[in-house]
This record gives structure tokens, sequence and C-alpha cells, in this order.
């Protein structure tokens, strides 16, 4: 996994560019219609159900829109909400927080978009030994924000990037030769680079399981597209020689069934690529 540096390093490119892009030479309407020296005050209000996050996200927002403007927590990242809530206060130059106030706002509803739908997967989960994590398939630019709100609401991060973890795929499988070839070529690569990083191996079958498991080195054995029987099967056959991941299609429906098969991690594309804005509004008081 990425560094914490490079993780805050993610969040103020982030920061960065969306201003960039929001205010470029100046937001001329609260220039024009704002006296420079009007002081105001906001509150982040709740318009909806879930779990919010972005909180700690949308004061490094304000600090570098304007280091002087002053937040007032009343409600965590990672705390349930319901209408009416009030999240939290920000005040000082007018002109300052209406700068900020939409990148907060488009983070905050999206992030605790993700955050409330990793908790309700999480909480299907109850009572196994097996944890839900994200995936790449995120928002181009805002992957730190999506994955970070994963974390919020009781998901695991699987790799950040290309660059943090090897995972050999089927297309990889497939150009590379073959399952052997593939996990051989990897290893001696990162040998040769001096890189360490982990290694997850997809398995179309219970006989690339069987494969997969005669090479050594393995970190995570990816079971994919496997109906409940063969998850069964393949985690019987895996056993401890490395941990196990199922993924492939799962769903709310079906996600604690493949938990019951007994595999450490359930890996959801749907945590981050299909939620809908958590409804958040920022008011003048």
């Amino acid at each position: 996994m990425i560094s914490k540096e490079q993780f805050e390093k993610e969040l103020e490119l982030i920061i960065t560019n969306a201003i960039r892009e929001d205010i470029g030479d100046g937001d001329h309407t609260s220039l024009s219609c704002i006296p420079s020296e009007a002081i105001g005050k906001a509150k982040l209000l709740v318009k909806d159900t879930g779990i919010i996050a972005g909180v700690a996200f949308a004061k490094q927002v304000f600090n570098y829109v304007d280091s002087n403007l002053k937040v007032e927590t009343f409600i965590n990242d990672g705390d349930a909400v319901k209408y009416g809530d009030v999240v939290f206060h920000v005040s000082g130059k007018s002109q300052s927080i209406l700068m900020a106030e939409r990148l907060v706002l488009n983070a905050m509803q999206r992030m605790s978009a993700i955050a409330t739908k990793t908790a309700f997967y999480a909480d299907l989960l109850e009572g196994t030994n097996t944890k839900v994590l994200d995936t790449r398939k995120t928002t181009p630019g805002i992957r730190a924000l999506e994955k970070w709100a994963v974390k919020i609401g009781g998901g695991e991060n699987h790799r950040f990037a290309l660059y943090d973890m090897v995972m050999i795929k089927d297309n990889h499988i497939d150009f590379a030769g073959g399952i052997t070839a593939a996990i051989t070529k990897t290893k001696k690569y990162l040998e040769e680079k001096n890189i360490d990083i982990k290694i997850i191996v997809e398995a179309r079958s219970l006989e690339e399981i069987e494969e997969i498991l005669s090479n050594t080195g393995v970190y995570r054995i990816l079971i994919d597209n496997f109906n409940y029987e063969d998850t069964k099967k393949a985690v019987a056959l895996i056993g401890d020689t490395c941990l196990t991941e199922s993924s492939g299609g799962i769903n709310e429906e079906t996600i604690r069934k493949y938990a019951e098969c007994g595999v450490n991690y359930i890996s959801s594309g749907a945590l981050t690529h299909s939620v809908y804005n958590l409804d958040l509004s920022l008011k003048a008081f």
C-alpha cells in the first residue's frame, strides 16, 4: 500500500487541481458583490441519512483556501447522520467560505455515499471473518478520496494503484504464456528491480488454483467468478498457504453467502462506482 506521505501528497494534488478548476482567475460573483472584509458563518447541513465522510478533508480545503477560516466540528467522520443534523460550522471571510464551498460539498457528498455503502456491506459481513475491499474502479483524479471513504465506512483498501501491488489477472496470464510463467517472470522482475510488493494471482478455475499453489511467493489468490460450492472447494484447497479473495459481480444479496464460504476478503467495485451522492448543503446563517 502507499505510504502516509504519498497519500497526503495525493490529497494536496486533488485540492490544488480542484481549486484551479473551480476558481480559475477568481470567483467573480463573490468578488463583485461581497466586500473583501465581510465576515460570515455557514453550517454543513445533512439532508439525507447515512454515514458522514470527508470532514477531515473539508478542513484541509478550508485551510488551503484561507488559513484563517475556523471550523467547529459537531459530527466526525464515520458517524451516522440523519436529516437535519449539522456536521460543522465554518466562520471567517465570506469570500473564502464561498470559494471553498463547492469542493467541500462535492467531496463530502461523494465520500459520504461511499462510506454509507461500505458500512452497509460491512454490516452484512458481521459475524464472519471476511473483510470487504475496494478496487481501482474509482473516479479518475480523486481515488485517494474514494479509498479514504471506504476506510471510514469500515472497509479495507485493496492496492491503491498499479505500482504498490502486483495483481496477475487473466489477461496477464494469457499474454505471459500461463500462470507459472507469469509468476516466475514477476518474481524475477521484482528481485532484479529490488521492489518489495505483494503478489496476487487471479484464478478462473480450481485447476488454475492448483497451478498457482505449485508456485511460491503468492500473497493472495483471487477466486474470480466462482459459484458458492467451488468457492468452498477453493478455500479448502488453498488452506493456510495464502490469503483468499472472492470477486466478480458480488452484490448485497450474495456477499454474505460468499463470506460464509470462508474467504478472507471480498472485493467490490460497487463501493465506488455505483453510489448516489448523500444530500448535503452549506448554508449561511
